[in-house]
């Protein structure tokens, strides 16, 4: 008997739907099986459901949704090293590999061991208070992603001025909307939309890319995965600071935001058939000439 966490996207009626027919399967073949609170009550099993953080281990958990349900996945599970098995009811779904129609094949293949199991980096986020305002900084508390780490403007219509240090040599000062740090999974998210490179899932690297940069240096930055980045606010306008979109706290001037590889990493399950370029190409809709 194996433990299964079920994350479903509650809003959208085919996961529910996808969910209720995992469950059913799971406690035939005898799996134990815990839900989001909200999920379970949603498909009329609110006894399954279980509040956030996990304080079990499970030994699978899948995610039923799109790419924001495989980021609140990782956030839940990642540090537990427990595999993540990502099934497709969004619209590009590029961090999901599975379709509905293959959910208890390949979840029955992933509790058998039969399927592989893909590492990929992750990225940490903590703020560094100076204490000088009082604005929402959370000092020492250590923020982990899958995708980023952003500090961008708060105020539409300007700028932000961020010093960037590398393993604590100051780099360059960026006026810009913004600063993205990725890791490679995150490369093909908000940090493309801002003109950076795609590098490869399994690629150990940090990328950082300004957004809407005020300055002649417009290029993204491929660094070791090892590369401690120091951003300091040093513009009088505050900044927000995201990782995979959830809020770390608003830095004001002389605040620094210290960006690292992550101490674990995130465990993808996958069917370990289509290379990188080729998910890329059927993802992204390129056609052959």
């Amino acid at each position: 008997m194996s433990d299964v966490l079920i994350i479903a996207h509650a809003e959208r009626a085919e996961a529910l739907a996808a969910s209720k027919r995992l469950v059913a399967w799971l406690e035939g073949e005898g799996h134990a099986v815990e839900m989001g609170s909200v999920e379970a009550t949603a498909i009329g099993r609110p006894e399954l459901g279980v509040d956030e953080p996990i304080r079990t281990v499970p030994d699978l958990a899948v995610s039923i949704g799109g790419d924001g349900t495989m980021l609140r996945s990782f956030d839940l599970v990642a540090a537990a090293g427990v595999p993540v098995l990502g099934v497709n009811v969004g619209h590009l779904g590029y961090l999901t590999e599975f379709e509905p129609a293959q959910l208890t094949d390949m979840v029955a293949a992933a509790l058998g061991g039969s399927l592989d199991v893909s590492e990929r980096m992750m990225v940490s986020a903590r703020v560094r208070d100076t204490g000088a305002h009082d604005v929402g900084a959370q000092d020492s508390e250590t923020w982990t992603g899958l995708n980023e780490v952003v500090l961008e403007k708060r105020d539409p219509g300007h700028t932000v001025r961020l010093e960037v240090w590398l393993d604590g040599d100051v780099f360059a000062t960026y006026a810009a909307d913004g600063l993205i740090v990725s890791t490679p999974t995150g490369s093909t998210a908000y940090s493309l939309s801002a003109g950076g490179a795609v590098v490869a899932p399994t690629h150990s690297s940090l990328q950082v890319t300004p957004v809407a940069p005020h300055m002649l240096f417009d290029r993204s930055l491929l660094l070791p995965p090892d590369t401690e980045i120091g951003i300091r606010v040093i513009s009088e306008r505050p900044a927000l600071a995201a990782v995979d979109g959830r809020s770390a706290g608003l830095l004001a001037t002389g605040d620094e935001l210290v960006v690292t590889r992550a101490p674990y990493d995130a465990r993808f399950i996958t069917a370990g058939g289509d290379s990188f370029h080729r998910v890329l190409k059927h993802k992204f809709g390129l056609k052959d000439r």
